[in-house]
């Protein structure tokens, strides 16, 4: 079995990044902003982990941390500063935020600073296969795939949840012409729907639920990408029984896969905005 490692992966984008930036003065390097809010553990664990990676390629990095009590008006002041500031090349609100829907919050920002590609107008890109910034875990699954040279094209892809984070936007990347593969997308209403799974050649898990995907559940020799995570105990889970190991062709593991991979193409992204700013 091929085991989908994304931390090696990721150091690579990252590597290149580095150097891409080294030399620059500091004037002339990317800036990339996060607004959190609240205290979720996991939240604040993610966007340190964002930054660290900025220190590392050599990205500035700009932060703003709001309560939980914050109101509206509070968010989208943060989100309209970050509009404005000519230091911030592109920047991320962190999802969820608690106790509100997150789409008013992404129309506010501005699409040429989406470095997490969730704006509308970004999605409507991936919609119409146009250039533009993308999803980052979409991006990070695509990208995982295509380093291990995983067949895609007419290929029969599973996707394990709808979320607007990754299952549909996933989809639609991988269903663009660029890719051509012939997606499904799974979820609690969908009828039958171990016969799906076990029918593709590609499953690409992300529900959130603690060991979700069984060996029974895929077909010998079929990739799994495990996207979800479930913490409990205080330890991190994915979607993908341990298990699976024994029967798929190709796992990616958690932690080490997915998630390292997403962090890169927040990078990316962020490379990308900063690239087109400098031809102005």
């Amino acid at each position: 079995m091929i085991t989908l490692d994304g931390k090696r992966i990721a150091s690579a984008i990252k590597s290149a990044i580095k150097s891409e930036l080294e030399g620059l003065p500091e004037s002339k390097r990317p800036g990339l902003g996060t607004i959190l809010v609240g205290d979720d553990p996991a939240s604040h664990t993610y966007v340190a982990g964002k930054h660290r990676d900025c220190a590392e390629v050599g990205i500035r990095s700009l932060r703003v941390e709001l309560p939980a009590s914050a109101s509206d008006r509070e968010i989208h002041a943060a989100i309209d500063s970050f509009n404005r500031d000519p230091h911030c090349t592109g920047f991320i609100v962190q999802l969820p935020i608690p106790g509100r829907e997150s789409i008013t919050f992404l129309e506010a920002i501005d699409p040429e600073k989406d470095c997490d590609g969730l704006n509308p107008i970004n999605l409507g890109h991936l919609l119409l296969d146009e250039h533009g910034i993308y999803p980052c875990t979409p991006l990070a699954i695509l990208t995982l795939l295509r380093s291990y040279e995983i067949e895609l094209e007419g290929v029969s892809v599973a996707i394990l949840g709808r979320g607007i984070t990754v299952g549909r936007p996933l989809a639609m990347l991988l269903s663009s012409h660029h890719v051509n593969a012939s997606v499904s997308i799974v979820h609690s209403k969908t009828i039958d729907p171990e016969r799906i799974i076990r029918q593709a050649d590609v499953v690409i898990a992300a529900v959130g639920k603690k060991w979700f995907l069984t060996p029974s559940m895929i077909k010998p020799g079929a990739t799994v990408v495990d996207v979800g995570l479930t913490r409990v105990d205080g330890k991190l889970f994915g979607d993908v029984d341990p298990a699976v190991a024994e029967v798929a062709g190709a796992l990616s593991p958690v932690p080490g896969g997915v998630g390292p991979m997403t962090r890169a193409m927040l990078l990316d992204n962020i490379m990308q905005i900063h690239r087109r700013k400098m031809k102005r």
